[in-house]
Formats: C-alpha cells, structure tokens, sequence
C-alpha cells in the first residue's frame, strides 16, 4: 500500500512549479506532535517515557526552555499558520470536523499563511497529518489554499462518517483517497512520503518547507506496530516513543541525503499532553494538561538544528505559537508583507547566538477564554483570577495579599485589558 501511495505521489509532483527562488536557500521540516507537553520528553526532564532520538536532537541542536500556545488543536494550529493569537483570530473551538462540518477557514482571502508566501519565494510546500482546519469532502483542495503544493493528511470525515487516523486508516494524498490496508500505521505512511518529498525536491534542486502533523501521540490510546510485534500493552508512553522513533528516521533521511548543512528541523507540540493524571519529571510533577490554561496545557517542547545552531545551546526567553511565523520567514530569507497582521516576533537572531529582546509574556486561548502569562504570574481573561507559577511545574492561586502578587496583577491587567480590546472570541467566522 506504501508504495502505491508514494506512486500516486509521483504522479502529483509533476506540477509543482518554482516561483523565484533563491539560491541555497535552506529547506525546512517543521515536526508537529499532536497532544504533546514538554514534560514527556526526557531532554525536559520527563521521566518514564522513552525517547531517545530527541533527547539527541536537544544535543545536537537548540532547546527552547519555555514555549506556550494554546491548550487545544485549532486555536494553537491557526497561531502557527497565521502568526496571530488566538483571541485575534478568532478561532478559540476546535473545529467540528470530526463531525462533519461544512466549517473552513479561509486561508485565501482572511487569514494569509507562513506557507503562501515561502511557496512564492520559490519553496516547494507540502503537509501531512492532521488537517483539522476543514472537511476535505466538502473542501477538497483546502490544504492548497492554505499555500502548500501537496498534501498527504487524514481525512477525518469521509461518506457521512469519521474516519480512523492509525490502523485501517483514511489519508488523502493530493486529492485521491489512499487505499485503506490494515497492516499498514498511519504515522508510518506519512513518514514515508516526507521523505519521499525531500528526495524529489532535492532532485529537482528546489527548497523544501514540510509541515509534519503527526497524529501521534493523540488517543485513542493503540498499539502501534512495536507492540503489534512485541504483544506488549499499549500506553500514551508507548505511543510518544514510536512517534520519537519516527522523527528519528526522519531526521536520519535528511543526514543520509546530505543536506543537514542546509536544513533546519523544527520539533514542537501542538498543545499540551491530554491525561488526566501528573507527570513525574525531575524537577517535579506536572499537573493539568489539554483543554486547560495551566503549565500543563499550554507549555510544549520546542527542538531546533540547522546551520549555525550551536550543538547543545538553549533559550530561557518565553516564546509564543505566534513567534513561529516570523521566524520562519528569516530562517527562508523571505521579507514579510507590511500588509500582513501578525503578533509574532522571530526569534531567528537566537539561533544565530546573537542577543535579542525578550518577549515580555505570552497568551493562549480556549473557548470564551485566554490568559497572559509572564513566567511567574498568569491571569485569566475570564474571571481575573491570579495564578503564581513562581515555582513551576507547582501553580497555586496567588495571595492577594501578597505585595508581589499585587504588582503582578498591575502590571498583567493592562495588557489583559488592551488584547481584550482586539478580541474576536465570539464573532462569526469567514467560512
């Protein structure tokens, strides 16, 4: 089945045209877990869960200490694409898709995406997995109006029903609909034809800027094809190995096709981890997690490579979703039109070793809801409640009595009052 995919991909590629672009520019894979908080890595110190191949990447690369979005797909989805908070943009749910809605973002005429404007500079764009931003039945060529050339994503919804997105799964590929085989993962399918991209753009000598959804490790809670094999029981830890195994042998193609030196492989989460236990780490347990505005919920992993990133360096500097966008748009090289609203600040001069202004908070949002957050104190928009992160991963509610905690409200309900005033929670959306 594999290779009856990659067949019908074959055959798509021969359209895909290149548009000014420019010499050497470095390509980029760009890896989204689904449901993954930083604690369940080992390089932040998670404990329990096996995962090796990134550990390995925050040694070759960069680690991002303190990175926050969202706690749930779409808003956290739709900051990455757009460059702009959740509460500005609007979309605060988490589309219906998986029920059929006729819901679409409209990426042509609404919200412009980082990968319309690198696909004009000349990059060749592609994404996989979860595409939870329309219904490709009633929408079928959404992922190209969102700026990418080719797309192997699961279709959750097909024939008036939702489809799987591990065993026996339902994946389109550029348009036509990949035979269901049973023996065949998802997660595995979608690897394949990555890699498969990345050799024909390398043929073609066209740079590359591949979004990876993973849909690992998000429930339902499955074997994957290790256990298949091992008879062993699967677990949530299980799950977020063999997605580790997977964006080893991804970050393996790209050194085995020698373009290491002019690739940059991006590894983040999407939101937090969904369980409803604490996760033991080293420097403590981690409570909460999807769904909610806490350090479980909107604080992911974040691993960098590329050229001129020192092997083992880190960054304490908060980072937001939003911050994705712009940054991209230096690591290509590519200027961003003044006509384009984003909240983003790029953080490329890190990666560079240079020093760059810190980002003095960060935001997320869910539903009627969203919260400022400055690495020590958090703030609701909803009912103004204080949160003192002071001794992360451990939240408690502040002390109003403390004078410390009375600055911190001074100082977060300004700017809690100014994004209000730019909110867009609640309006319609352009579908």
């Amino acid at each position: 089945m594999r290779s009856f995919a990659l067949f019908l991909f074959c055959l798509c590629w021969g359209y895909a045209e290149v548009f000014g672009q420019q010499p050497n520019a470095p390509n980029i894979l760009l890896i989204v877990a689904d449901d993954l908080g930083y604690e369940k890595l080992g390089a932040y110190g998670g404990i329990n869960v096996s995962t090796p191949h990134l550990d390995q990447m925050a040694k070759e690369g960069m680690k991002f200490d303190r990175v926050y979005t969202s706690p749930v797909c779409t808003p956290s989805r739709m900051s990455l694409y757009t460059g702009q908070y959740a509460h500005q943009h609007g979309y605060t749910s988490v589309l219906p898709v998986h029920e059929g809605s006729r819901e679409a973002v409209d990426f042509e005429n609404t919200y412009p995406t980082y990968a319309q404007y690198l696909q004009a500079a000349g990059y060749y764009t592609a994404v996989t997995g979860k595409w939870q931003m329309a219904a490709l039945e009633y929408h079928p060529e959404h992922c190209k109006s969102a700026g990418f050339d080719s797309w192997c994503v699961w279709q959750i919804w097909k024939d008036g029903s939702k489809t799987k997105r591990y065993w026996d799964a339902t994946y389109n590929l550029d348009g036509s609909i990949v035979p269901a085989d049973s023996s065949v993962f998802g997660p595995d399918l979608m690897a394949d034809y990555v890699i498969d991209v990345m050799k024909k753009a390398k043929a073609k000598g066209q740079p590359f800027c591949i979004q990876h959804n993973m849909v690992l490790p998000h429930v339902p809670i499955v074997h994957t094809p290790e256990e298949r094999r091992t008879q062993a029981k699967p677990s949530l830890d299980l799950m977020i190995t063999y997605m580790d195994k997977i964006a080893g042998q991804l970050i393996a193609s790209v050194e085995q096709q020698n373009m290491l030196d002019n690739t940059y492989i991006i590894f983040v989460g999407d939101n937090g981890t969904q369980s409803k236990t604490t996760r033991p780490t080293i420097a403590g347990a981690v409570s909460g997690g999807k769904w909610e505005l806490n350090e479980g919920g909107m604080h992911v992993p974040f691993l960098i490579t590329g050229p001129d990133i020192k092997a083992g360096s880190t960054y304490s500097g908060l980072v937001d979703m939003v911050d994705l966008f712009p940054t991209l748009f230096d690591i290509a090289k590519v200027d961003i039109p003044k006509a384009i609203n984003i909240n983003g600040q790029s953080f490329f001069p890190v990666l560079t070793g240079k020093e760059m202004t810190k980002r003095p908070w960060v935001t997320g949002g869910i539903n009627a809801n969203f919260a400022v957050f400055d690495g020590k104190w958090r703030l609701d928009h909803r009912n103004e409640k204080l949160v003192d992160c002071r001794a992360l991963p451990k939240e408690q509610a502040a002390d109003e009595n403390d004078p410390a905690a009375k600055a911190a409200r001074a100082k977060l309900l300004p700017i809690l009052n100014k994004l209000r005033a730019q909110s867009r929670i609640g309006t319609k959306q352009n579908y």
